[in-house]
């Protein structure tokens, strides 16, 4: 290999362990080495006393080492085929622990600018615990969140009552509705110039409100079984689309559950912005879990109507 054979592009598209490369006007797809895959441990001691050489070889605690957003360096094979040797270092991250992973980081996307956590106000029923988690994790991870409610039209008497606890949080919420045409503006308004990583579940209306918003994407569009009200899985893989009115967006299948990552349950209260204010507070102090103990100022806050229900529901769930 010389040097004039690593090119350098941005991951777009993952599948079944291919990924497509936008390397200078080219789509490049590649493989990856399989030293990406291994992290090399070297002597501990000072390295001037020692020579450079592996001691042992760990695998990496991910299920995949490359994300759709990574900046990459690969070998270019001159034939539309390449192989990935690196990832450049990543500005954000998206990540969940991955299903049935034993403890696996499952990095979602990379570098992205903000998280579009999408949920549908019915068929399916929104799911407020994982919309919790999907807010979680974006604070965590330091990203802005925008909450999108997609099949307005369907809305059910009380259903903005749930919406205003996260406008009063502090969260965008967007409205939307394809059908009768709510909210697409400010869709675009919301997506534009950034880079956004999509969330939900399946049937939720992802892909029906990117076809509203950009009709020339051409996404399959998940119908909802009317016997079960379950969406059926049409998003098998994860893309990044331009958007003709500026930004990106990377559409995810979608995922029935979201096991937050890398959280200590320490810090879990420092994740829901409306808790934060009351840290220190308590009679406890910093030691306070804010689940059992007397003189808790935030279970106070809770009783008194300024925290939802819900929502410390869900921080106890998360705690565990």
């Amino acid at each position: 290999m010389c040097a004039d054979d690593v090119r350098h592009g941005i991951v777009f598209r993952k599948s079944l362990g291919r990924y497509s490369v936008h390397a200078d006007g080219r789509v490049v797809l590649c493989s990856i080495s399989n030293k990406l895959r291994k992290h090399l441990l070297y002597p501990s001691a000072d390295p001037s006393s020692v020579r450079s050489r592996v001691v042992g070889v760990e695998h990496i605690k991910a299920v995949d080492p490359i994300a759709v957003g990574d900046a990459v360096s690969f070998i270019d094979s001159s034939d539309g085929t390449g192989m990935i040797t690196k990832v450049l270092p990543r500005r954000t991250t998206l990540s969940r622990n991955a299903p049935g992973g034993k403890g696996l980081e499952q990095v979602v996307a990379a570098n992205v600018d903000q998280i579009v956590a999408v949920f549908a106000a019915a068929r399916p029923a929104p799911k407020w615990g994982l919309l919790d988690r999907h807010l979680v994790s974006a604070e965590s991870s330091s990203l802005p969140a925008v909450i999108c409610i997609t099949k307005i039209d369907l809305v059910e008497e009380g259903f903005l009552d749930e919406v205003r606890v996260y406008e009063q949080i502090g969260y965008t919420v967007v409205l939307t509705s394809a059908v009768v045409g709510t909210g697409l503006e400010e869709s675009k308004q919301a997506l534009s110039g950034r880079l956004s990583v999509l969330v939900g579940k399946s049937g939720v209306g992802k892909t029906t409100l990117l076809n509203a918003i950009q009709p020339d994407l051409g996404l399959r569009v998940a119908e909802v079984s009317d016997k079960t009200n379950k969406g059926k899985h049409t998003t098998s893989h994860l893309e990044m689309f331009e958007l003709d009115f500026g930004g990106s967006i990377i559409d995810t299948p979608g995922m029935r559950e979201f096991g937050v990552w890398g959280v200590d349950t320490k810090d879990l209260v420092q994740l829901f912005p409306e808790m934060r204010r009351y840290i220190g507070r308590c009679r406890f102090g910093a030691s306070c879990s804010h689940s059992h103990e007397p003189g808790c100022v935030i279970k106070q806050a809770v009783e008194g109507g300024e925290i939802a229900q819900r929502r410390y529901n869900s921080y106890l769930r998360l705690k565990g």
